[in-house]
């Protein structure tokens, strides 16, 4: 009696591939429990009775006015102000996830259609999305923002339109440059000759075959996009305070040299960008060994020459 052959499919071929990934899947439950805190921020202010803005006066600062360090009340210490910082770290990782995914969906999407559009059709319409691709890339961000906050003021909306509006050109770039290779491919060809229009061949034929790298490039934009409002906020330019962000959680911290009495308000706020932004990071590169095993299998090969090189 003949075995039984199970098909797999490229779905299911791929999560076996990318739950392989030992450091990737460690970066996925980091990114889970981390959306978890975010959604979940009102409870953990419902679970120690503390507001992300409330300021305890008496418990939440020593006799001489400083925070309080790490403790049973205060499980991550208090600010400068008596607030709990924990509370305030599960707000601001909703604020920074917030940003950091949509920013990077719209980003993706404006990047998509600009890139397929330059790759697709070429000539004058590739030139000029080009150069605006690249007048984009060259306009400096920080005298862009400084700029619009002196018209404007600071605003959740407005830092998220400024990092769409620097971070969709990468996005843009990297699909033009797959248009180009694949719009020459046979079944591309093949639809064209039988009467398929422009919009039909970019939507049916050629995006599919683009998902692989915009997944993976979504994905490392998310970082970027959380470190961008960071800055933002460190700076001024983002988040208005009362409300939790973590670049404006470091920025409270660096007024009056605070953070050399509370190593705290630097230490918590500063690892969670740290390990926030390198869980992406690891997760977009199992997610590009996962959707493209080549790329994995040229890693093994260059771990066994580099292995046999040293080999005694």
């Amino acid at each position: 009696m003949s075995a039984e052959v199970k098909q797999r499919g490229s779905f299911e071929l791929t999560m076996r591939r990318l739950l392989a990934d030992r450091a990737g899947l460690v970066a996925l439950v980091f990114i889970v429990l981390l959306a978890a805190a975010a959604l979940g921020a009102d409870a953990i202010a419902a679970l120690t009775g503390h507001s992300p803005v409330a300021q305890f006066l008496t418990t939440g600062l020593t006799p001489t006015g400083l925070p309080v360090p790490p403790s049973g009340e205060f499980l991550f210490g208090t600010d400068q102000l008596g607030r709990d910082v924990l509370v305030r770290l599960a707000y601001g990782a909703r604020i920074s996830l917030a940003i950091g995914v949509l920013a990077s969906l719209t980003a993706a999407v404006i990047g998509i259609t600009v890139g397929l559009v330059a790759g697709y059709f070429g000539g004058w319409i590739d030139v000029v999305l080009g150069r605006l691709m690249d007048l984009v890339m060259s306009i400096p961000v920080l005298l862009c923002m400084l700029s619009l906050v002196a018209v404007f003021g600071p605003s959740l909306p407005l830092s998220l339109a400024v990092i769409v509006f620097f971070s969709w050109t990468t996005m843009g770039r990297v699909i033009r440059g797959q248009v180009l290779s694949l719009k020459e491919r046979e079944f591309v060809l093949a639809s064209r000759s039988m009467g398929a229009g422009h919009l039909s061949i970019m939507v049916t034929d050629i995006l599919p075959n683009l998902g692989a790298p915009i997944i993976i490039y979504t994905t490392m934009m998310v970082p970027t996009s959380i470190i961008f409002e960071a800055t933002l906020s460190f700076l001024g330019l983002g988040i208005v305070p009362p409300a939790p962000s973590w670049g404006g959680m470091l920025a409270e911290a660096a007024n009056n040299s605070i953070y050399m009495f509370a190593w705290w308000l630097v230490l918590f706020p500063g690892l969670a960008l740290l390990f926030t932004t390198l869980s992406f990071n690891i997760l977009g590169d199992a997610l590009r060994d996962a959707l493209d095993p080549a790329s994995m299998r040229h890693k093994v090969q260059k771990k066994k020459k580099t292995a046999v090189g040293t080999a005694p």
